[in-house]
């Protein structure tokens, strides 16, 4: 496979539990030290942990529960999230990668993750990769208080694998990996989830075809895996051989066409039919807002419900229109018709409203018979007069009616940052 190689200077890096890390900088704390958890404790036991500092990981608290399972015989710190603390220290640390590198060898690959490319400033630095993985680790401690872990490859995949499996566990958080990891390293990961890209649902199809771990997905027939998954299978028979021809400066990888929009909630409270509607509508309105700002039509749409933990897990069901849609109405409508054909008639506690095949449409089929499509172009029309009001004055500027029902949580989501305080 060398004719697929790829030689660059790549690392990933890592900030380490970086909202928990933000709030132990701001009070002068070491995370490595200091048992604090950034949860919103004033919407009780069943609030989301957004993070949790390195302190409480290694007594094996998980970075994502509820506040009821934390530990009981530690004095936990609580912090509320806010977005936009962790967005502006975000900010700083791009501007410091900025100083060593240039915009187009950046990819910003989340808040706490980015992707570097090193290979054309060995010459410049008169360093190795890992030098200069070092100075900005050093640098992005000694400007902000947050601690860094970084992955070196030869190319994204392999960065992000050192990174993954073996730098954040690693005593200076530093892993290089080269083509020769693959075999000494990779292949010897027996928990396929363990590979970026591979979730508990894929690895579930994995298994069913015998391929329990890296080693059989490597050595699996390459056309065999294209025939059952399309393109994702020969590209994970390649990622399992450490292949990887993604390059951060190719646009294309980078800003990908979106396979999705999803959106969940979680209740404070037990919901029932009809005020879960409400929840619902909401949840719509916000997805098909992104929807119009994109140009993006869906056509089949997913519904999540869970149920209070006392209940059974509840269901998570999709539907697949005759034809791709942008209005909310006829999303909404879909939604119910999940709702009212799987609700057992248990308190919700959660929900997820999810929208895939979506794809750009430069024109649309309209029947001769169909006397609605007028009225849908009017819907759209009419919402994108309201998207424009919400963006020029604020999101609780114009809402729905049902907005000033107890029911309704779409005032104080409106007021956050990602589902949390600003």
């Amino acid at each position: 496979m060398k004719e697929y190689q790829i030689y660059k200077e790549i690392i990933c890096i890592d900030l380490k539990s970086f909202y928990a890390s933000v709030e132990c900088s701001f009070l002068n704390l070491d995370p490595f030290k200091t048992p604090l958890v950034v949860a919103d404790k004033s919407r009780g036991g069943g609030s989301v942990v957004l993070a949790v500092t390195p302190f409480l990981k290694n007594l094996g608290v998980p970075s994502r529960c509820r506040i009821y399972e934390l530990p009981k015989n530690i004095n936990i710190i609580f912090r509320r999230p806010q977005m936009k603390k962790y967005m502006i220290v975000a900010k700083k640390i791009i501007e410091i990668y900025l100083n060593y590198i240039s915009e187009e060898d950046l990819h910003i690959y989340s808040i706490d993750e980015a992707f570097l490319d090193l290979t054309p400033y060995l010459s410049l630095y008169k360093k190795n990769t890992k030098e200069i993985a070092q100075d900005i680790l050093r640098s992005i401690y000694k400007k902000t208080g947050i601690y860094a872990s970084c992955g070196i490859g030869k190319n994204m995949l392999l960065s992000k694998l050192a990174l993954d499996l073996e730098a954040k566990d690693s005593p200076d958080f530093i892993s290089c990996w080269d083509y020769n990891s693959v075999k000494e390293k990779l292949w010897k990961v027996n928990s396929l989830c363990k590979m970026w890209g591979i979730g508990p649902r894929l690895e579930k199809k994995l298994h069913r075809l015998g391929i329990t771990n890296v080693y059989d997905l490597a050595h699996y027939n390459k056309e065999a895996l294209k025939e059952h998954f399309g393109i994702l299978g020969e590209e994970l028979y390649y990622h399992a051989n450490g292949i990887d021809q993604s390059k951060i400066q190719d646009k294309k990888y980078i800003f990908s066409k979106r396979k999705s929009y999803g959106q969940s909630q979680v209740l404070f409270r037990d919901y029932y039919a009809p005020d879960i509607y409400i929840i619902i509508r909401e949840t719509v309105d916000e997805l098909t807002r992104k929807l119009r700002s994109s140009n993006y039509y869906t056509q089949t749409i997913r519904l999540g419900i869970s149920y209070s933990k006392d209940f059974s897990s509840g269901f998570n069901r999709q539907i697949t229109l005759d034809e791709p849609t942008m209005s909310g109405n006829e999303i909404f409508k879909a939604c119910i018709k999940l709702f009212q054909k799987f609700y057992k008639g248990f308190p919700i506690r959660k929900i997820y409203v999810g929208l895939t095949k979506l794809k750009k449409l430069e024109y649309k089929k309209i029947s001769i018979f169909d006397y609605e499509e007028k009225s849908i172009e009017d819907e759209n029309n009419i919402f994108r007069k309201v998207d424009e009001i919400k963006r020029k004055f604020g999101k609780n500027f114009i809402n729905r009616s049902s907005s000033m029902l107890d029911s309704s949580t779409i005032r104080s989501r409106n007021k956050m940052v990602g589902g949390h305080h600003e």
